[in-house]
């Protein structure tokens, strides 16, 4: 049977600190709220806007898998493997923070002006801890002009072969769509499902019409249909194990 959980944008907790506006879909940092801190295997669902020239001064990470969604602007990636490299919409990033990390994210690509950068970062448990700190990024562009959901982060054997990026998490698989007004795609079945509106309207099956920072946390998933009330962004998570068993 599947059980919609509604979380209207307006519910989320918040981090407001000048150069930067969160909003965070579960319990993070000092914004505590028992019984929310995570849904399956996801952690963190942070929708982050940072004003030119300002970002995370370099900080650590460990046994963690953390996907990076751009909306709109650009996010400069660096850390202590020597990777480095520009964020923009539709290329999906995943960093393994593994045995450790540092990593710094700044909105100072050149170029970028006075523009903010809006995007959604995602945290996942590994399914292995310790490994190799790793990390890959590919642009999805093409694939999303389709309309369908696409596979852009995922450790799910279905995947292999066919998603741009891979985490490692053999229980976790991550889509993303851009939906033109009217078009529809069916929430894959799993036992827990994660629905973030990125950007736009959708009308979920069973839950009615959702908005720009809503979400669903769905238990027993079995295949939704949603529907784009105008151009809409969405990023779903298909999980098949929970932290809680």
């Amino acid at each position: 049977m599947t059980v919609n959980d509604i979380r209207p944008a307006e519910s989320r907790m918040a981090t407001r600190i000048g150069w930067l506006d969160s909003r965070h879909s579960f319990s993070f940092g000092s914004s505590y709220e028992a019984g929310n801190t995570h849904h399956g295997l996801l952690l963190v669902n942070n929708d982050d806007t940072v004003a030119a020239g300002a970002g995370f001064e370099t900080h650590p990470h460990r046994d963690m898998e953390i996907v990076t969604w751009v909306l709109d602007g650009s996010l400069v990636h660096q850390d202590s493997e020597g990777n480095n490299g520009v964020i923009y919409p539709g290329l999906a990033q995943r960093m393994s923070a593994g045995a450790g990390i540092l990593h710094s994210e700044k909105n100072d690509a050149p170029g970028a002006g006075d523009r903010p950068v809006h995007f959604v970062q995602m945290w996942v448990t590994p399914d292995e801890r310790g490994i190799a700190a790793g990390y890959e990024q590919s642009d999805v562009s093409e694939s999303l002009a389709g309309g369908g959901l696409v596979p852009v982060a995922s450790g799910l054997a279905k995947h292999r072969g066919e998603t741009a990026i891979r985490i490692h998490q053999r229980d976790a698989g991550l889509y993303a769509a851009r939906l033109r007004d009217g078009q529809s795609v069916v929430v894959p079945d799993a036992p827990y499902v994660h629905l973030f509106v990125a950007l736009g309207a959708v009308d979920l099956e069973g839950a009615g019409v959702l908005t720009g920072g809503d979400a669903v946390r769905i238990a027993g998933s079995e295949g939704q249909r949603l529907t784009a009330v105008g151009p809409a962004e969405v990023l779903v998570w298909e999980m098949h194990a929970s932290l809680t068993g």
